[in-house]
């Protein structure tokens, strides 16, 4: 796996870079500005773009607004954005494509490097990580009224597939079977309206319901 980092701090860039380099994973490029971001995307072609939501010059949403025009001009480009605090109307613009490989942790998470990696190999696969604390505060907001249709364990299923856990580790966070995960997603799909198409984009459309987008 090859990677582009966009990170201004030098100590955070550096650290994720040698991180990832422990597990294999190659940094084709590590940069501190969207502009440049944009230029290391197009050179190397990257599995996964790792980007900090607040760059130069003017520290409020470079990175994220970089990183969708990566997703742009490279349509499908997994991003894994990381944001020091959680930041809603970043996050939402994020995930309000609806396509997968996409990412928002808060910038703690890094230190639980099996977290992180984890998240890092899942985003880079086409699907979706979540920070839990991002989720939290948006469903704080308020949900829609389709998921009161959804079940307790239901509404539990969902919140964990919008973390971005596949199906066996909704089982094993659960401690239910592979086979009652599928029933229940399936219920959630039936409920929300999801009629059938890709899985992927059936789970990521259900998430951004989830989220109240």
């Amino acid at each position: 796996m090859r990677v582009v980092i966009a990170e201004d701090a030098v100590l955070l860039r550096a650290g994720v870079t040698r991180l990832l380099a422990d597990e294999g994973i190659e940094t084709a490029a590590a940069v501190d500005n969207g502009d440049d971001l944009l230029g290391a995307v197009k050179e190397h072609r990257p599995d996964l773009a790792i980007v900090d939501v607040r760059m130069p010059p003017t520290f409020t949403d470079e990175g994220l607004r970089a990183a969708l025009a990566a997703r742009k001009e490279i349509p499908g480009l997994p991003v894994l954005v990381l944001s020091q605090y959680v930041e809603e109307s970043y996050a939402v613009e994020l995930l309000s494509g609806g396509a997968g490989g996409v990412g928002y942790l808060l910038k703690e998470r890094v230190a639980d490097v099996a977290e992180f990696l984890d998240a890092v190999r899942r985003v880079a696969n086409g699907g979706t990580a979540i920070d839990p604390d991002v989720i939290a505060q948006l469903m704080a907001r308020g949900r829609r009224n389709p998921l009161d249709a959804l079940t307790a364990r239901e509404s539990e299923v969902l919140g964990l597939m919008a973390q971005g856990l596949s199906n066996t580790a909704i089982a094993n966070s659960l401690v239910v079977s592979h086979g009652a995960v599928e029933k229940h997603i399936g219920n959630i799909f039936s409920k929300l309206g999801l009629e059938a198409s890709a899985e992927e984009h059936r789970r990521v459309r259900a998430v951004l319901t989830y989220l109240g987008r």
